[in-house]
């Protein structure tokens, strides 16, 4: 039984629609920026028009997933689909469908109650099967060979944007399928910034040089931040580095299957709290990720989860300070029975370059 048939069978319903891309290639196995895909009973029917079906037919699906032809427009093979079943109630993906397609669907299906549920497949997400941490695993090599290729790139003179182009074409060029997310590569002030966009700027000489970045593939992300100097670095950006990287060893030392994620956010927080930086550090410790780059659990003061194995998280701890720059170290983890398994292989020591 697939895991959004039982959530839908769980609430009366025959079965789970989805519209959106990202549940739609989770519970069919195959990507698309548009279709419908229907989890009943039978297995999934996945409905795709002529730019899809072929290539979705000719993929290794499974005997579950059934590619359903579109000849006469999205709705209407659905429309005839659930007509043909005599489905009188389905739930949808409330967080992934907007009011008009939601207005759309009774419109055009006026005898079907749709019962908008949240995260149908959320729970499921949470914990990757052995081929999601393969992709993950991958995604995550072709990142930390980025990091390697773009010190031996990053020199005097170059722009912000130069500089995350060739680590986006590094990536690209080395077996990404694409990029997990907009790259980050910020200097000097800029580094204050945790989500800053790369621009034309030079390259800050004795300041901080943050870049968060990651690879796609086979859909599935990786996520990954280094902090280097390009020059030297002075006592007060050592200090504020050594304190964001031992915060980062006592998260990484707390993730384990059972651990609160408010608590391993906290064994991160106090200690760069303590080391006298209360203020500075203004966003969650981490995230899990997959299909999409921020999913749950998130590791925060503000939520409370119980840590599974089989869940990736980031850990990365961060000092930003107005005016000079900011820190943030970032890998990612496996948690298992007993602690958590480190996909990130880059050097976290301050490097200067």
């Amino acid at each position: 039984m697939n895991v959004a048939y039982k959530v839908a069978a769980g609430l009366g319903a025959e079965g789970a629609l989805f519209l959106d891309h990202i549940n739609r290639r989770y519970v069919s196995g195959f990507p698309s920026t548009d279709g419908a895909c229907l989890c009943y009973e039978g297995g999934v029917a996945l409905f795709l028009d002529m730019r899809y079906a072929l290539a979705a037919e000719n993929a290794a699906l499974g005997d579950e997933v059934r590619v359903i032809r579109c000849e006469n427009g999205l709705m209407e093979a659905v429309k005839s689909f659930v007509a043909e079943r005599g489905f009188k109630k389905l739930i949808i993906e409330s967080t992934a469908v907007t009011v008009e397609s939601f207005e759309g669907l009774k419109s055009d299906m006026p005898a079907v109650e749709f019962l908008p549920v949240k995260n149908i497949c959320g729970e499921a997400r949470q914990i990757k099967t052995a081929g999601e941490i393969a992709c993950i695993r991958k995604a995550q090599s072709i990142t930390d060979k980025c990091f390697a290729h773009i010190l031996g790139f990053i020199k005097e003179g170059l722009t912000e944007r130069e500089v995350a182009a060739e680590m986006e074409y590094y990536m690209k060029k080395n077996g990404a399928d694409g990029l997990a997310f907009d790259t980050i590569a910020v200097s000097g002030k800029k580094s204050a910034l945790p989500h800053g966009v790369p621009g034309d700027e030079l390259l800050t000489v004795n300041g901080f040089f943050t870049m968060d970045f990651g690879a796609s593939y086979g859909g599935y992300c990786s996520d990954m931040t280094r902090t280097v100097v390009l020059g030297k670095a002075d006592d007060r950006m050592r200090h504020i580095y050594a304190t964001v990287l031992e915060a980062q060893r006592r998260a990484i030392a707390a993730i384990r299957e059972g651990a609160s994620s408010k608590a391993v956010d906290a064994a991160a927080r106090d200690h760069i709290y303590a080391e006298g930086y209360e203020g500075y550090f203004g966003h969650s410790l981490g995230h899990s990720l997959g299909l999409e780059i921020h999913e749950a659990p998130n590791c925060s003061p503000r939520t409370d989860s119980v840590l599974r194995a089989g869940m990736l998280m980031t850990a990365e701890p961060g000092i930003y300070i107005e005016g000079l720059g900011g820190v943030r170290i970032e890998d990612l983890v496996i948690v298992t029975e007993n602690g958590c398994e480190n996909l990130t292989r880059s050097p976290k020591n301050l490097i200067e370059l």
